[in-house]
């Protein structure tokens, strides 16, 4: 009644803008909360690795590192003189910055939605959105911090400072150099896939946020297998976090270490899940050097096997160098049936066996198929002169590729398997009969401060 006789301006002013308001700052929270994560364990595994120590560039480096947690593409050059050359490549994500990353983000995006009864879906758009936007936003922003140039000094042996004083005053080369670049197009691309990944699956994984009225159907099949596959993922990543750090306070190398276990613990870890499951590996290790891994992967790859270019890691190559890589493959059996145990105990009682099967099935071989190719690796680095070959002592490689489909299909079979008889063991526990309205996103009374945007 009194509001229509407000004037024009007045109206205007209490026009609902608020909510847009908070759902941008609580955008801007889960973006800073994720990069600020990303950025105290990448800064730290650099700091392990003794990164600190290297001629200036450690905050170019830093951006780099949380540039390629997120799926961004960075391109290694080189520069020896007009004569000589240097080349180099790098494609890896250290994962364990992604991961902490996708949790944290994730984490930060849900809360706000926990204590809705309904989530509408243009509300659900408008915040993806917004997390979206400011994502590639910081994302290009340090894309411009990580470039930088280093030299690479290669003297203080006879040899070695002969050959760089020959290519100085011989073939008008000076002291090579490599640096570093991003290249923003395929950076802020990989970057959107990275984001909305996050997003999509912080949704799957989550029971107690509520989902629009069109995705309610999809809680019970969806929700506690994706839940259960996260586990799994994580489960892996926690044990390898236990050895590593035994390893670190038994055998010396504590710093290189915790390098290893703050950027790359879910590449090694990942790889022995696939490993154990059946699956295998592709790759090469060629000169003096080297990605930090464990030894018995590092001679697999520098072994000679079936193939003359590549080395097929697996099972059996493992335990061919070291016959403790057996106890892979028991361990992958009781934390996949553990992770199938959960997802049978998180659905409805009515769910039948064979749909139990079936949801494990699918969703531990689209676990895979994420996480499989996240474990590539490509680096090489090398010398050329007059544009002839590599010098031996100056260049290396180091190639791991997954086989990704004989993988998947593994950890299909298995996610059948033990998606039965996770299912057969959760019959001897009590379950709810229906998943709870209030956590599947029905109907229910909203509260105050819980009404959708408009």
């Amino acid at each position: 009644m009194t509001s229509s006789r407000l004037p024009t301006s007045a109206r205007s002013a209490a026009t609902p803008t608020g909510p847009y308001v908070r759902v941008a700052l609580q955008a801007l929270a889960a973006v800073v909360a994720g990069l600020v994560a990303m950025g105290v364990v990448a800064g730290l595994g650099l700091w392990a690795a003794g990164a600190a120590d290297l001629p200036g560039g450690f905050a170019a480096i830093l951006a780099a590192v949380v540039v390629m947690a997120s799926g961004g593409k960075v391109e290694l050059s080189g520069d020896a003189g007009a004569l000589a050359g240097t080349q180099a490549e790098l494609t890896a994500m250290p994962l364990t910055v992604t991961l902490v990353g996708a949790l944290v983000t994730g984490y930060c995006f849900l809360r706000p939605l926990r204590h809705h009864a309904v989530t509408g879906t243009r509300e659900l758009l408008l915040r993806a959105a917004s997390v979206v936007v400011l994502w590639l936003v910081a994302l290009a922003g340090l894309s411009a911090l990580a470039r930088h140039d280093f030299p690479l000094t290669l003297g203080g042996g006879d040899s070695t400072g002969s050959l760089m004083d020959l290519f100085g005053e011989l073939l008008d080369a000076t002291n090579p150099t490599v640096g570093f670049r991003t290249d923003l197009g395929p950076t802020l691309f990989y970057g959107l896939l990275w984001i909305l990944g996050v997003l999509a699956v912080a949704l799957l994984v989550s029971r107690r946020t509520p989902l629009p009225s069109r995705l309610v159907r999809y809680h019970e099949p969806v929700r506690p297998a994706a839940f259960a596959m996260l586990l799994l993922l994580l489960a892996y990543v926690l044990v390898g976090l236990v050895i590593g750090i035994v390893v670190a306070a038994t055998r010396g190398h504590a710093a290189e270490t915790l390098a290893v276990l703050l950027l790359g613990l879910p590449n090694i870890t990942w790889i022995a899940l696939g490993v154990g499951i059946g699956g295998s590996w592709q790759g090469r290790a060629e000169g003096p050097f080297g990605l930090p891994m464990p030894q018995i992967l590092d001679a697999v790859l520098r072994s000679k096997g079936d193939s003359p270019d590549l080395s097929t890691v697996d099972l059996s190559s493992l335990a061919a160098q070291d016959a403790r890589a057996w106890w892979l493959l028991p361990i992958a059996a009781v934390l996949v049936l553990a992770a199938a145990f959960v997802a049978a105990v998180r659905s409805p009682a009515r769910t039948s066996l064979w749909q139990h099967s079936l949801h494990l099935g699918i969703a531990f071989a689209l676990a895979m198929l994420v996480a499989a190719p996240l474990t590539l690796v490509e680096a090489r680095f090398g010398l050329s002169v007059l544009g002839i070959g590599d010098l031996a002592s100056l260049g290396g490689e180091v190639l791991l590729r997954p086989d990704i489909w004989k993988t998947v299909g593994f950890a299909l079979l298995w996610g059948l398997v033990a998606g039965f008889l996770g299912g057969l063991l959760a019959t001897r526990v009590h379950r709810k009969g229906e998943v709870d309205q209030g956590l599947s996103g029905g109907s229910g009374s909203e509260g105050p401060g819980q009404r959708p945007i408009p």
